[in-house]
């Protein structure tokens, strides 16, 4: 049986050396049979998306090298709970902070990018430069794709809070300026940010300390004239008993 089978392959392969081109050369010893395989087409030149794609799997082995070395983090599961990932925050407060992002986010996308970021910063009155943009998104951004998520946006309330941000930094400003009282959520160091808050806000709210002082003295004097014609009057009632 088995040199009838030996039979049957070495015909086969004679057959296939008989076809178009073959006839060339001495038959090959016996074997298993192998399907030929095309020949590869020699290259051309780059492939249209070749350059996209060296760039993203170049940015791909760049991070891997950044993760290896502790430079920056793994990328967090696509399952976000902020009131499990920011306990320390209230859920009236992650609430509040998630109507100022959907603000913002005018793509409706999840994301701030840079120009909704520029835009944010002028409407709250802290314009920054592009690099300044930048580097605002830089030190939140984890993932490194260049915009900041919900997480990452709640992330700098949390650095505000804890005292992680310069005072002069561009997100400091953007948590200063956000009309979000931190100070009267329990986050753990709360009072450090709200102090910071006061600080700059105190520029703009010394005319109404002024004028709140005023009203106070005016309302202090009335008082004494009260008084004083009271006074009076319970004197000139004596006297003309």
């Amino acid at each position: 049986m088995a040199s009838e089978e030996l039979t049957r392959r070495l015909q086969r392969r004679l057959r296939l050396g008989e076809g178009p081109g073959g006839g060339q050369g001495d038959p090959q010893p016996a074997g298993p049979a192998v399907p030929a395989r095309e020949p590869e087409p020699e290259p051309l030149g780059r492939a249209p998306g070749a350059s996209a794609a060296d760039a993203e799997l170049s940015a791909q082995l760049s991070r891997r090298l950044d993760i290896s070395e502790g430079a920056a983090r793994p990328r967090r599961s696509r399952v976000f709970n902020p009131y499990t990932e920011f306990p320390e925050f209230s859920r009236r407060l992650i609430k509040d902070l998630e109507s100022v992002f959907k603000r913002y986010d005018a793509g409706r996308d999840g994301f701030i990018d840079l120009m909704e970021l520029k835009l944010m910063m002028e409407k709250l009155g802290a314009p920054q430069t592009h690099l300044g943009l930048k580097s605002m998104i830089k030190e939140v951004d984890e993932d490194f794709d260049g915009k900041l998520s919900f997480r990452e946006f709640l992330l700098i309330f949390h650095k505000a809070a804890a005292g992680e941000l310069r005072e002069d930094s561009g997100l400091m400003a953007l948590a200063q300026l956000s009309e979000i009282n931190v100070a009267l959520e329990g986050v753990k160091g709360a009072k450090d940010f709200f102090e910071a808050k006061a600080r700059a806000l105190s520029s703009s709210s010394k005319f109404e300390a002024e004028l709140k002082a005023e009203q106070e003295e005016r309302k202090r004097e009335e008082e004494e004239r009260r008084l004083r014609r009271a006074a009076f009057r319970e004197l000139k009632a004596a006297f003309s008993t």
